[in-house]
C-alpha cells in the first residue's frame, strides 16, 4: 500500500467483505447485476446517507432520496440519501456505517430485477 501511496497509483478491489473495504478504500463503486447502484468517495458518501425514524404516517422530507423503507406498526425507518438538511422534527436522524449504506443499495438492486422479471413474465 505504501508504493501505491507514493506513486499516486489505484487499485481496483473486488470484495464481498464490506469491513475490508472500509478500511483500505478511498471510493466506493457497488454493482448489483452489472448495473451501478451508487459510486463516491466514501467519506462523502456516509456524510451523505442516513437512516430517518419517524411516525408511520409521516411524509419523508423533501430534501430526502429514499433508498431503502420498511414499516412497522408505528414507526417508519428509511434509509436516504439527503440532498439538504433534514427540519422536520417528527424525524430522527442516525448515522449509518459502509455496511449499511452497501446493503441498502444491493437490496435496492434486488427490487429493481423483481419488477424486470415479473415485466417478462407479462
Amino acid at each position: 500500500m505504501e508504493t501505491v501511496a507514493d506513486n499516486e497509483v489505484s487499485v481496483l478491489l473486488s470484495s464481498h467483505l464490506v469491513a475490508d473495504i472500509e478500511r483500505v478504500c478511498d471510493y466506493l463503486v457497488v454493482l448489483v447485476s452489472s448495473r451501478v447502484q451508487v459510486a463516491g468517495e466514501v467519506e462523502d458518501l456516509l456524510a451523505t446517507h442516513h437512516r430517518l425514524i419517524g411516525p408511520r404516517d409521516a411524509t419523508p422530507p423533501e430534501s430526502q432520496v429514499i433508498i431503502e423503507s420498511s414499516y412497522a406498526e408505528r414507526q417508519c425507518p428509511l434509509f436516504v440519501r439527503s440532498d439538504g438538511p433534514n427540519i422536520d422534527p417528527r424525524w430522527t436522524v442516525e448515522a449509518v456505517n459502509l455496511e449499511d449504506l452497501v446493503l441498502a443499495y444491493m437490496g435496492q438492486g434486488r427490487a429493481e430485477r423483481e419488477v424486470v422479471v415479473d415485466e417478462e413474465l407479462a
